[in-house]
C-alpha cells in the first residue's frame, strides 16, 4: 500500500529498469493486469495498482463522486513515492483518459504514452452521445440497483455474451466496483462524466512539446 492524497491505494511492481506505470480502466483492477505486468517486467519496472475505490484500493468516505484531477494526481503521487519519475504510462479505457490528463497537467512525470482504447470520447461527436446516453442509462438503473453499474457499463460497452462468459470471481469484482463507478459518473472530468475531459487537438498535439522526455521515445 502507499498513502496518496488520503488514501490507502495498492499496488505491485514487477521487474527493474525505466518505470512503466499501468492505470486501468472502469470497472477493472490491477488483477486483469497481473499476467501484462510479468510480460512488461522484461521491458522496466512495471508498477500496476487499484485506482480509488477499486479492487484493493481504499473507498474514501464519503465517495459520492470522483474526478478525473482526483485520478490524476493519484497517479502522480504513486510516481513520485516509488521514485518512478519519468514513467511509461500505458492506460487503457478510463485510464487512457487518466494518461491523458497526466500527461497534459504533469508533462514532467511521462516518458512516454501508450493509450489503449482510450475512453476520450469528447473528440467523436458521436461517440460523445453514445457515452451521454450510457451515463443516463446507468444512473437509472442504479436508482433501484446501485449494484447493478458496473454489469451495466461492461453489457452496453462490450455485450452482453462477454458479461456472461466472465468467471464469478471477476464478476464479484466489477460488482464490487460499482460504488467507484458511480462516483466517476458523479463527478468531474472522466468519460461518464457529465462534464468529461476536453481537449482540443491542439492541446493534445501539444503534449509531446510540453513534456521534456515524451520525445526521448522508448525502446
Amino acid at each position: 500500500m502507499v498513502r496518496a492524497n488520503g488514501i490507502d491505494l495498492y499496488y505491485e511492481v514487477s521487474g527493474g529498469g525505466p518505470a512503466i506505470l499501468g492505470i486501468h480502466g472502469t470497472p477493472s483492477s490491477a488483477v486483469l493486469w497481473e499476467a501484462a505486468a510479468q510480460k512488461l517486467a522484461g521491458l522496466g519496472r512495471c508498477i500496476i495498482y487499484d485506482r480509488r475505490g477499486f479492487g484493493r484500493s481504499e473507498r474514501p468516505v464519503p465517495f459520492n463522486a470522483t474526478d478525473l484531477s482526483e485520478h490524476v494526481d493519484d497517479a502522480v503521487a504513486i510516481i513520485d513515492k516509488l521514485a518512478a519519475t519519468p514513467a511509461t504510462i500505458i492506460g487503457r479505457s478510463t485510464g487512457g483518459l487518466i494518461a491523458l490528463g497526466l500527461a497534459h497537467h504533469y508533462p514532467e512525470t511521462v516518458r512516454a504514452l501508450v493509450l489503449l482504447e482510450p475512453a476520450f470520447f469528447e473528440i467523436d461527436p458521436e461517440a460523445a452521445a453514445w457515452a451521454n446516453a450510457l451515463r443516463r442509462k446507468i444512473l437509472e438503473a442504479a436508482e433501484d440497483d446501485p449494484e447493478s453499474a458496473s454489469e451495466f457499463v461492461i453489457r452496453e460497452a462490450l455485450g452482453v455474451e462477454t458479461w456472461n462468459s466472465l468467471p464469478d470471481d471477476f464478476r464479484a469484482l466489477f460488482v464490487a466496483a460499482s460504488p467507484a463507478v458511480l462516483a466517476e459518473m458523479r463527478g468531474q472530468g472522466l468519460d461518464l462524466s457529465e462534464h468529461p475531459l476536453q481537449l482540443r487537438s491542439d492541446q493534445i498535439a501539444s503534449i509531446s512539446h510540453d513534456s521534456p522526455h515524451l520525445s526521448e521515445g522508448f525502446p
